[in-house]
């Protein structure tokens, strides 16, 4: 999981702040809400290779899709000169 960078889009910020409200929650909540979303992605992405960024967006905090696994662009042979 290292070298890898995790991008909540201004949609999802805005998401868990209201799923925080809605929760009348602080500190420990928000890290709650914040474990939830991350929970598959934390177990599946040590096995998963070439994996740059996560990007987590309003979709992913609502538990409607899964995060975006964006993969190094692979350099081909004949493109290294």
């Amino acid at each position: 999981m290292e070298d890898v960078n995790l991008t909540f889009t201004p949609d999802a910020m805005s998401a868990v702040a209201k799923k925080a409200i809605v929760r009348k929650t602080g500190a420990r909540g928000l890290r709650s809400i914040m474990e939830s979303i991350l929970l598959d992605t934390m177990f599946e992405l040590p096995g998963l290779r070439g994996v740059d960024e996560v990007v987590i967006n309003a979709e992913v905090v609502d538990g409607n899709a899964k995060p975006l696994y964006v993969h190094a662009k692979q350099v081909q042979p004949n493109e290294a000169s």
